[in-house]
């Protein structure tokens, strides 16, 4: 019997098609997938069902995400092995599960529904709330701590290269002005010297705060440089046969993904050699050219759709 889905209200982004991108690789007996991005479990619930032979090893910083999500999967037995990590440790995860190699591996980056919907966490701008945003609430430095302790230059800085804010330097010298007279604690104090630093022509654009809270974000569970170790780790990971897909949601995270799969689909060869030796050739290939977005459908239906681009790509030699 399928779950109740009263109780997990959100639909993952592009379900039904990523589901039909693991088939040909997931569909057997022995079959291992890992979900790098458990989340509440919503894709691996769907993929457990679908393929009820597979065991599936389930990542997660978020120790809210992992009780939510072991709570959905328990129905499945001891097909979940639950791992509390930062997914760049995904081979020992693996390892540590006692598999050599998995059948697939999903990603599904960014901040999670979980994440965005409890206000206590500090990840929306538009609800008042501690300025925390850590997805592992057992360790490392709070958004609060970034805004007490980085100097302008380092405030401008992440702005630009997580935010891609184009008021890098205004905000980054507002915030510094206002600290001064008291440090910031909750959300709604960082939105409101945003807006106040926002000229009225820009603040018709979009909501001023939106590139600055990413930038946050992304700073404080350091996102990127995870991601750039976390993707080469997952593909050296699977076997032969089986497929990475990866749902990005900004492209700062999509320029990381496509980089690493291009350097795996494509030869090695030096230019001119007549014969390509097979030590040269592609590890993997492309099973979605370029970026999919959801269908118009979809982004209608669920607006956290909207900004999705989906790649994929097959294991085809060690």
């Amino acid at each position: 019997m399928a779950e109740d889905q009263s109780k997990f209200p959100h639909t993952p982004v592009m379900l039904q098609r990523i589901v039909d991108l693991f088939e040909p690789a997931l569909d057997g007996p022995g079959k291992v997938v890992v979900d790098a991005t458990l989340g509440m479990g919503g894709h691996s619930e769907a993929l457990l069902e679908r393929f009820p032979e597979l065991t599936l090893v389930g990542l997660d910083r978020d120790t809210d995400a992992l009780g939510i999500a072991g709570e959905r999967l328990a129905r499945f037995g001891d097909r979940v092995r639950l791992v509390h990590t930062v997914y760049d440790g995904i081979v020992e995860a693996v390892e540590g599960e006692g598999f050599d190699a998995v059948d697939g591996v999903l990603f599904d980056l960014g901040v999670s529904s979980l994440q965005l919907d409890r206000a206590e966490r500090g990840f929306a701008y538009s609800q008042d709330a501690p300025l925390d945003m850590r997805m592992d609430r057992t360790e490392g430095q709070t958004a609060a701590d970034v805004l007490a302790t980085y100097d302008e230059g380092e405030l401008r800085r992440i702005f630009q290269r997580y935010g891609e804010e184009k008021l890098a330097g205004r905000y980054a010298r507002a915030i510094v002005e206002r600290r001064a007279e008291r440090p910031f604690a909750m959300s709604g104090d960082l939105v409101q010297v945003l807006h106040d630093a926002t000229p009225v022509a820009v603040q018709r654009q979009g909501h001023p705060a939106k590139r600055v809270f990413q930038a946050l974000r992304i700073e404080v569970n350091a996102e990127l440089a995870v991601l750039e170790r976390a993707i080469p780790a997952a593909l050296d990971t699977i076997a032969v046969g089986g497929r990475i897909v990866v749902e990005s949601y900004q492209s700062l995270e999509d320029r990381l993904v496509k980089r690493a799969l291009v350097e795996r689909t494509t030869s090695s060869a030096p230019a001119g050699l007549p014969v390509e030796l097979p030590e040269h050739a592609p590890t993997y290939s492309l099973v979605v050219k370029g970026a999919e977005l959801a269908d118009e459908a979809e982004r209608a239906a669920n607006p956290r759709a909207i900004p999705v681009r989906l790649r994929a790509a097959e294991r085809i030699r060690k």
